[in-house]
């Protein structure tokens, strides 16, 4: 991969909007035909390969005990712990209901536990659920399996790691966004700088192989110097990764970020500032950019795995595991599983009541087409890899790419003019000054994203128009 160049001038000509490309084709192509007999054939055929596929797990806990303003996850606030108890007896269905339909010969190479806030949960609570996942499942042996969770080091104490690394957790990933307390106080955030610190300590101390921090640009209140300061308290405590997203303010799709006052946002120079300043400070600081807001120091898996090939891209964001099959648990949770995408229902009610009915929670997905496989081959390459390989993927699908593709290139023209991409015979280079823009190079490989407006599509019974945050 090259370097990392910043080039204010062009990331504003190409600030705008589109996908994270965590799946293609995108959710927002998911539909309600793909039901409970869509979702059992996928499994069913995705057991057929010569060479069983690896599964990965991701299980999504919803609770909060209360709202995070810039918030777009899909979560329940409450304070009453009681509520996990009912949530994870549908849980323990849903695995039940699912897990025989896989063949015993498919390892568990990765469980993750996302939300909301997974931590609602005990580590008790927590132990118990990968218990049942392995009673269910067949978990890998192998030193690179994965059992990861996202904590709020607000809500969960040094003691609980420890207890966590019992039950096999060896990865964590802390939600921080920012140190400075206006900031904080209009995002309804309040977190100190050493129960982080204390949190992030406990994880070495009981053996957890890597820690994640996550890191917000753009949010109220937000200068220069106050984010410079939340950089370097992050970097003095050395987390393996981090995650530095973009906040979008969507108000009109997260109902938490009205909360917001809109006005206190900073501008788009100072938001772009913000950026350059995190890619410095923590190149700086010896992390390496592995793309689409990640970084991770140059020993970690996720950087070794850039750098031979073999990272990947799914709903969890980056991960190591490219050979395995995505299984979601739990409300709004998608899997994908050999040519299919599905989804849970997003509200709890839903999904609860399919699971008392002895239904698979499926509400929507897709099959893929030849040309959405393709695609999505092209698109995870070049947010890995930063290249699409034109000749392996004419010999894998038997095409001739600048036919099949001419639109495509005809769209990617003006990028290569720009100096974003190099367009060669064997493949096409992301530059060092593409690198940030991967999202706009693989908006011209989308065949969903007619100019100028997306098309509508019924989404629950309701019209709904595709809204994607921008590129910076």
């Amino acid at each position: 991969m090259p370097a990392l160049a910043f080039d204010a001038d062009l990331l504003r000509r190409y600030d705008r909007p589109g996908p994270r490309y965590t799946s293609y084709p995108t959710a927002p192509q998911f539909h309600a035909d793909f039901g409970e007999d869509a979702l059992r054939r996928a499994i069913h055929d995705s057991n057929g390969d010569p060479i069983p596929r690896r599964l990965s797990i991701y299980v999504h806990v919803p609770f909060c005990l209360s709202p995070c303003f810039y918030c777009g996850c899909n979560r329940v606030i409450t304070r009453d712990k009681t509520r996990a108890d009912a949530y994870l007896t549908h849980l323990c269905r849903e695995i039940a209901a699912i897990a025989p339909l896989f063949d015993r010969d498919r390892e568990v190479i990765q469980l993750h536990f996302g939300g909301g806030t997974p931590n609602f949960l005990s580590p008790t609570q927590l132990r118990c659920m990968v218990d049942v996942l392995k009673r269910h499942f067949r978990f890998s042996d192998a030193a690179d399996r994965d059992i990861s969770i996202e904590v709020d080091p607000r809500t969960v104490l040094p003691q609980d790691m420890a207890e966590l690394a019992a039950a096999g957790f060896n990865r964590a990933s802390l939600g921080v966004q920012d140190f400075d307390p206006a900031v904080q106080e209009a995002v309804n955030r309040i977190q100190g700088v050493e129960q982080t610190r204390a949190v992030v300590e406990a994880c070495r101390t009981h053996g957890f192989r890597s820690v994640n921090i996550d890191l917000i640009y753009g949010l109220p209140n937000q200068t220069i110097d106050g984010f410079r300061r939340t950089l370097e308290t992050v970097i003095a405590m050395r987390p393996d990764r981090l995650a530095v997203y973009s906040y979008a303010h969507l108000p009109d799709m997260f109902k938490a970020q009205r909360q917001l006052d809109a006005s206190l946002l900073p501008d788009a120079e100072t938001k772009l500032a913000l950026l350059q300043l995190a890619i410095e400070t923590l190149t700086a600081a010896g992390y390496v950019y592995i793309g689409m807001d990640h970084f991770a120091l140059p020993d970690d898996e996720l950087a070794q795995a850039q750098e031979r090939g073999g990272l990947h891209r799914n709903f969890m964001g980056y991960t190591t595991h490219a050979d395995s099959d995505l299984i979601g648990l739990g409300v709004s949770a998608i899997s994908h599983l050999g040519d299919s995408y599905s989804q849970n229902p997003r509200d709890l009610p839903s999904w609860q009541i399919a699971l008392d009915e002895g239904r698979l929670p499926v509400f929507r997905g897709m099959f893929l087409s030849e040309d959405d496989q393709l695609r999505a081959d092209l698109i995870q390459r070049l947010m890995c890899q930063g290249e699409i390989p034109v000749s392996a993927l004419e010999r894998r699908y038997g095409i001739e790419f600048g036919v099949y593709f001419a639109d495509a290139l005809a769209r990617l023209e003006p990028l290569a003019e720009d100096g974003l991409v190099v367009i060669g015979d064997e493949r096409i280079d992301v530059t060092a000054r593409g690198r940030l823009l991967l999202r706009n190079i693989a908006m011209c490989f989308d065949r969903y994203l007619p100019a100028p407006q997306a098309p509508a599509t019924d989404v629950g019974g309701q019209e709904h128009r595709p809204r994607f945050s921008k590129a910076i």
